[in-house]
């Protein structure tokens, strides 16, 4: 199995995968234009074994707590896995899948499989994590990097979303556990979806992409002036502590989002 960067194409679609960055998307190109942000800790990357921030860095499963590396002091954010080296599995012109094993600090034996399939008008990423022993609480979800200008100009990216609710925000980036009404930007803020992660990026005049996940949590982050962020996860930052998802031998974490996009 290779870490060399695989490239996808469909139509004037192209993406381009670094197993070796932490397999994410480097590069998604529609028409020619770029639509990420360039840079070895931009595109898209996977966020796994959690999402967001974990508060200190410690989790609690059961009666063990577990100390995760402070990366983004005083906490723990985005996991792990997007530094680390994956391997790619099998590919075809328009299809790939890339493997990645957990380890430490892990404290949990299991294997994330990333998938990525382009067509035409769209880029589905699937992603499940499954253990080798026992259970564990998991979080997956993409954290892509949107420019906020395309490369050839023109106006700035508007998003468009209808969330149910905000997370409330602390003053330490962690949610307080109150739910409030969707408050105006700039966002480094989660959100609730029940029906499902639904939301539009528009460069007026050029194209438009919608993000969706059947999963009920969404992450935006506009606070920079060169990209965005539309992050679909399965659980809300801190989640590992206060609504954690397990996997279980018999039932892996499983999650996908699909962009799809128009010409306007």
């Amino acid at each position: 199995m290779s870490t060399e960067d695989v490239t996808l194409t469909a139509g004037d679609a192209e993406v381009t995968v670094q197993p070796g960055n932490g397999c994410r998307i480097g590069s998604l190109r529609v028409g020619g234009v770029e639509l990420l942000r360039q840079g070895k800790k931009y595109g898209c990357f996977p966020m796994v074994p959690w999402c967001g921030r974990i508060a200190d860095g410690r989790f609690r499963d059961g009666a063990a707590v577990h100390q995760m590396p402070l990366n983004s002091p005083p906490h723990a954010i985005h996991g792990f896995a997007r530094d680390a080296e994956w391997r790619t599995a099998r590919t075809s012109k328009t299809e790939a899948v890339f493997t990645y094993d957990l380890t430490d600090p892990w404290p949990y034996p299991g294997r994330v499989t990333q998938i990525v399939e382009l067509t035409e008008d769209g880029l589905t990423l699937r992603m499940g994590v499954e253990t080798y022993g026992d259970s564990f609480p998991a979080q997956a979800g993409w954290h892509p990097w949107f420019n906020r200008v395309l490369e050839d100009g023109g106006e700035p990216v508007r998003i468009d979303f209808d969330a149910a609710w905000q997370e409330e925000r602390g003053d330490d980036h962690l949610p307080t556990g109150r739910r409030v009404e969707v408050r105006p930007g700039p966002w480094d803020d989660c959100f609730g979806m029940p029906d499902g992660v639904d939301v539009t990026l528009t460069w007026p005049g050029r194209i438009a992409v919608n993000v969706k996940s059947r999963e009920p949590w969404v992450v935006v982050y506009d606070e920079q002036d060169a990209a965005v962020c539309v992050e679909p996860q399965t659980g809300p930052p801190n989640g590992l502590n206060t609504d954690p998802r397990l996997v279980t031998p018999i039932e892996p974490l499983e999650t996908a989002t699909t962009w799809t996009w128009r010409r306007l």
